[in-house]
């Protein structure tokens, strides 16, 4: 023996140290597979995660699923890699060649399941390319999405301020902006807490609340100048027809003495309608008015446009017994004008119905020659001490308008080629 000892070897030295040595090659690969696949398992869980957080789809969903599937044959692979490592010890004196061998083949084996996983696991990746974009582009417009909230919100309470400031209570809209604080509060702890998805969500909505609060805040002034003239203008037009409702009752006067019942009768309860309806205009006036001076504006609104409403339909009341007389005049002093006006229409009707053809369509001549009778039936009408004129109104209105028709569905068979 040497002094501090001597290694023996054996004739075959040389051939165990090559097959340590190529064992231990093969340890050093299978190393390297297995820091490899770790590293792209832990970059992959990063994208798998953010997907998760950002993406609650189907598609999203089973690619967290297929990942967590992909870690299973991952532990597989690495805990019988990492067997293989245990069971060889390739630094001992007395490995043979045989057991160095077999080390080399099992290590080379275990690499090769880790290449083999990792392989399988990047094509994974790059199938997830589409639904990683999204993810990605979603968490980019995480921070412009909050901070848009934010400075729609500062905004819209500025808004508020003004318009305050011009004496307007907008309580309604403090109300509205004042709801959003819980939303503010959970966009201030971040998607980190409430989830990407669920952030971006309610700061979009946060922004088009905010937007439409700032932008009643701005129109309010005016709203409030338009209601106030409205209610001037609703004012002067009640005021107006009250005084022209007293004189329906003149008109009816002199439709009474002068023509036959049948031409007044329905006129009858004009006066008395036409009065309560002004009343009930002045009343929902009144509400308006105080429906303003308390800032309520969709109730002033609504009372405005009742009182629209009445004042219409009495207008047209009013109206309609002041050109029942002027008509009635009209026709009593010489119906001939309006009746040949309507035969006019019929002969213009009956010339465009013949218009190319040696024989009239059946579906337009029944209807005209009906209308020529109509206007004999009512020009007769008028024999007798008492005429009723109204009725020979009436009648060649109807005629007109079923003439007209017949016109219009001439024009439109003919453009259409039938």
């Amino acid at each position: 023996m040497n002094g501090g000892g001597t290694r023996r070897w054996g004739w075959g030295s040389g051939r165990t140290e090559q097959q340590r040595a190529e064992a231990q090659a093969a340890k050093d690969a299978a190393a390297d597979a297995f820091y490899d696949l770790d590293t792209a398992q832990r970059d992959l869980r990063i994208s798998i995660e953010t997907l998760s957080a950002v993406d609650d789809s189907a598609p999203a969903r089973k690619a967290v699923a297929d990942f967590a599937q992909f870690g299973t044959r991952i532990d597989q692979v690495s805990h019988a890699y990492i067997t293989v490592v245990d069971a060889h010890d390739l630094d001992r004196d007395e490995l043979d060649p045989g057991t160095a061998a077999r080390a080399q083949a099992e290590l080379k084996q275990a690499r090769q399941d880790l290449e083999r996983v990792k392989a399988e696991l990047e094509r994974f990746g790059e199938s997830l390319g589409p639904l990683l974009g999204q993810a990605e582009s979603r968490l980019a417009r995480l921070a412009p999405a909050v901070e848009r909230a934010r400075q729609g919100l500062l905004a819209a309470s500025n808004a508020l301020d003004a318009t305050r400031a011009t004496g307007l209570k907008a309580d309604d809209l403090a109300g509205r902006l004042a709801a959003l604080s819980p939303d503010l509060t959970k966009l201030n702890e971040g998607a980190g807490r409430h989830g990407v998805q669920e952030t971006l969500q309610r700061a979009d909505r946060v922004v088009r609340e905010a937007e439409a609060v700032q932008g009643e805040a701005a129109r309010l002034p005016d709203r409030a100048a338009e209601i106030d003239k409205r209610l001037a203008s609703l004012r002067t037009r009640a005021q107006a027809l009250h005084t022209r409702t007293g004189q329906v009752e003149p008109v009816l006067s002199e439709l009474r003495r002068r023509f036959s019942a049948a031409c007044w009768q329905d006129l009858q309860q004009v006066p008395e309608q036409a009065a309560r309806s002004v009343r009930q205009a002045e009343e929902k006036l009144a509400e308006g008015r105080k429906a303003r001076e308390e800032q309520r504006w969709p109730d002033a609104t609504a009372q405005l446009s009742t009182v629209r409403a009445l004042l219409n339909s009495t207008d047209e009341a009013v109206k309609a017994a002041g050109d029942r007389l002027q008509r009635l005049n009209e026709v009593s002093f010489d119906q001939t004008k309006e009746v040949e006006r309507t035969r006019f229409a019929i002969r213009d009707a009956q010339r465009l119905a013949m218009a190319g053809r040696s024989t009239p369509d059946p579906g337009h001549a029944g209807p005209l020659d009906d209308a020529v009778a109509r206007v004999d039936r009512a020009v007769a009408s008028l024999a007798g001490r008492h005429p009723d004129y109204w009725h020979l109104i009436t009648e060649l209105d109807a005629v007109k308008e079923t003439v007209q028709r017949v016109v219009e569905r001439i024009r439109e068979q003919r453009a259409t080629g039938q």
